[in-house]
């Protein structure tokens, strides 16, 4: 069920903030970005590190070695000083250098429209996204993956920098728009699941996968299917929540909706309250448990509190 109720803002000088995607915020973490990498939690960047060396010796960015020439070697590796000094061919090795790419699945469905302080949980996961997007962009990566949403998904070819970055904030507000004005209309329940198969099938090995979700909408294939992913690559579960999520307001009648039915919800009831608690407990228990056994780093994190500061405590 998804609850319709605006958040408390506490960032009054443009409240539109938490309830609507805006291009302004997520330029400014750029800069949010580049303080990842000054204090002495470095975690992000370890993670994020690209630029990796692969054990693969050809033509590339970094010298490696100078050797004997040999049949079938590439004659513009020539080393011409080294075998006019010693009169025999020498051939110069490289050790190649490889970006890593970047790839994230981020979910727009209904229920990430909700939260009761600061802003919406598709807000907070869009600036989660762009967040380590800048980071990576910092780092020499390429960025990109998909947007999904209940209506269908939109695919963003990695690309690098700046023009990476702003390709996925793009496609971030146009999808976030469509999103939230159709919120009911009728849906694959199974899109999620189709969408982390997608994602298969357009990451290279050695790929960082970031998934940002609630993850109320994971199913058996979808279980199937990041196993699959983490076979080759690294995966970070992010699982974005809001407080009241987690229990039930104080005891009282409260008004809610899906947008459609409206029901009251008398939260004095200590079995109705008992009951929400276990079952928020349990899903997230159990995906933290799912994701764990498959290697995945699984990270919480709250609408109420700070995006940089909930990232470096969980990638410690």
């Amino acid at each position: 069920m998804i609850w319709h109720k605006k958040p408390d803002i506490t960032t009054p000088e443009n409240p539109q903030q938490a309830t609507e995607l805006q291009l302004k915020p997520l330029l400014q973490l750029r800069e949010q970005a580049r303080q990842l990498t000054l204090g002495q939690n470095k975690a992000v960047m370890r993670l994020m590190s690209g630029s990796f060396r692969s054990g693969l010796r050809g033509r590339g960015m970094e010298f490696l070695e100078t050797r004997h020439y040999l049949a079938g070697d590439d004659p513009r590796a020539i080393d011409w000083r080294v075998t006019a000094r010693t009169g025999h061919a020498h051939t110069k090795v490289f050790q190649e250098e490889r970006e890593r790419p970047i790839l994230f699945l981020l979910d727009y469905h209904p229920s990430l429209f909700f939260a009761s302080k600061v802003a919406f949980k598709s807000i907070l996961a869009s600036r989660l996204t762009a967040l380590l997007a800048w980071a990576a962009a910092g780092q020499g990566n390429r960025v990109g993956g998909l947007i999904t949403a209940p209506h269908g998904h939109q695919e963003i070819r990695p690309a690098a920098g700046k023009r990476g970055v702003l390709n996925w904030i793009q496609a971030m507000l146009k999808n976030y728009e469509m999103a939230a004005k159709f919120p009911n209309q009728p849906h694959n329940p199974d899109y999620f699941d189709h969408s982390l198969k997608q994602l298969r099938r357009v990451s290279h090995t050695g790929s960082l996968i970031c998934i940002c979700s609630d993850f109320w909408h994971l199913g058996e294939k979808g279980h199937k299917y990041l196993q699959q992913l983490a076979q080759h690559n690294d995966l970070l579960a992010c699982f974005v929540y809001d407080e009241l999520e987690q229990q039930l307001p104080p005891p009282g009648i409260y008004p809610v909706s899906d947008g459609e039915q409206r029901l009251q919800l008398n939260s004095a009831d200590p079995q109705l309250c008992s009951a929400y608690q276990a079952r928020f407990q349990n899903h997230q228990a159990l995906l933290k448990k799912q994701f764990n056994q498959r290697g995945m780093r699984f990270v919480p994190f709250s609408t109420a509190m700070d995006l940089s500061e909930s990232l470096q405590q969980g990638l410690r």
